[in-house]
Formats: structure tokens, C-alpha cells, sequence
């Protein structure tokens, strides 16, 4: 009989809101500059780009509502987004069918070494070391779409210390939640309890020690998020 050679570790997990239950998570895809504006922001034409997508680790996930300042960066910074997750999935999945395969809506951060993402994009290197960081994505309970209905338009915000920093309608994604779903199906196969970030609106920027974070999208819980 084969052993592992040590304990494997705990299945990474986000609580579904108003239960007991986990959500049980696979992977974490991130669609890149989703939004116009914060693509204008970032220095690129939102007309002349494709889709494309990052990962995060899954137990880079935090619902703790604190955000550790991590080391080897001065510039890191919060980036508000609608979570989505999958409760079955496939390959080449149709755009008119995508919706059937999703779970539910969170709130979440794409919280990112700045200096460190530039430094690789200037080199051509991956992002990961900018993005996939511990604790980098934090994130509300999961809430069902059966409770919620399916998020297409509604104001996702975020402040900071109580000043608004970012703002915008989910109907400003440049991708739309089932296109999204389909196009990532046409390269992975997608599984239940994969999670897509789906783009953050304009107005990114810097965080420090002591901040207090409060982000929401238009029907589903907040998030309020601490960095420490």
C-alpha cells in the first residue's frame, strides 16, 4: 500500500455565505486589464487585445480580513474585483451554455506587487512573482447564484481608509462572465471548484501598514480587509 510521504496538505477552501459549507477550490484564473479604463491606466489599448489570463494559488485565497504586507516590495497595490466560481466544467465550453456551470459570486482583491510585476513584464518574465504571493487575493464567502441570480451589471467599489479609490459597473467588462468561462475552456480543462478573477475597474493604487480596505459589488456581501 502506498503512503504519502507527509501530510498532505489541507484542501484550500472559501465558506459559502449564509452555510456551514466550503467551496472547494481547484484553481485560480485571472483575466488581465478587463476593464477600458484601468487598461488605459496601465498603458495599453483596450481595442487591440485579446483575452489573456495569470494564476493565482489556490491558498493564496484569504478570507482572514487581514492583508499581511508582503516582503521584497514598496509598492504594492489593491485591485477590486467579482470573483466567480465553477461548480462543473468541461472543454470548449459554448458562450450560450457557461452559465450553467457556475456556482456563485464573491467580492475579492487581486492584491499586487507592483514594482515586482513591472520589473518582470519589463524582462518578459511571468507574473507570478508579483501576483501569486501568500495571502495576496482576499475574499468573501462565496454566494450562491441561485440566492443572488446572475451578476451582469451593478457598481463595484472599493475605498480606502474611507475615500473612494475605484469604481465602475460590472457592465464595463470588456469580457463578459460566460465568455470568459468559454474562452478558458478552449485552453485548460475546466473542473469544479475553479475560480476566475474577472478584471479590476480604474483606479488602482498603493496600500500601506494600517489601512483599512472595503470593497463591493452591487448584491453580494462586503469585503473588509485590513493590511497589516
Amino acid at each position: 500500500m502506498r503512503t504519502f510521504v507527509f501530510a498532505p496538505p489541507a484542501v484550500p477552501a472559501v465558506p459559502v455565505d449564509g452555510t456551514s459549507d466550503l467551496f472547494p477550490v481547484r484553481r485560480v484564473y485571472c483575466i488581465g486589464r478587463n476593464y477600458a479604463a484601468h487598461a488605459v491606466e496601465m498603458g495599453h489599448d483596450p481595442d487591440k487585445e485579446p483575452p489573456f489570463f495569470f494564476q493565482k494559488n489556490p491558498d493564496n485565497l484569504n478570507t482572514s480580513g487581514t492583508f499581511p504586507y508582503p516582503p521584497k516590495s514598496d509598492d504594492v497595490h489593491h485591485e477590486i474585483e467579482l470573483a466567480v466560481a465553477l461548480k462543473s466544467g468541461g472543454r470548449n465550453i459554448p458562450v450560450n451554455k457557461a452559465l450553467d456551470h457556475l456556482f456563485g459570486y464573491a467580492v475579492s482583491l487581486d492584491m499586487t506587487r507592483r514594482d515586482l510585476q513591472g520589473n518582470a513584464k519589463k524582462m518578459g518574465r511571468p507574473w507570478e512573482i508579483g501576483k501569486a504571493f501568500e495571502q495576496s487575493a482576499p475574499i468573501t464567502p462565496i454566494v450562491p447564484a441561485a440566492d443572488c441570480g446572475h451578476l451582469s451589471e451593478g457598481k463595484i467599489q472599493l475605498t480606502v481608509n474611507g475615500d473612494l479609490r475605484q469604481e465602475g459597473d460590472l457592465n464595463q467588462m470588456i469580457w463578459k462572465v460566460p465568455e470568459m468561462i468559454s474562452y478558458l475552456s478552449e485552453y485548460f480543462e475546466l473542473s469544479p471548484g475553479d475560480v476566475i478573477q474577472t478584471g479590476t475597474p480604474a483606479g488602482v493604487g498603493p496600500v500601506v501598514r494600517g489601512d483599512k480596505l472595503v470593497g463591493s459589488v452591487e448584491g453580494l456581501p462586503t469585503l473588509e480587509v485590513t493590511v497589516i
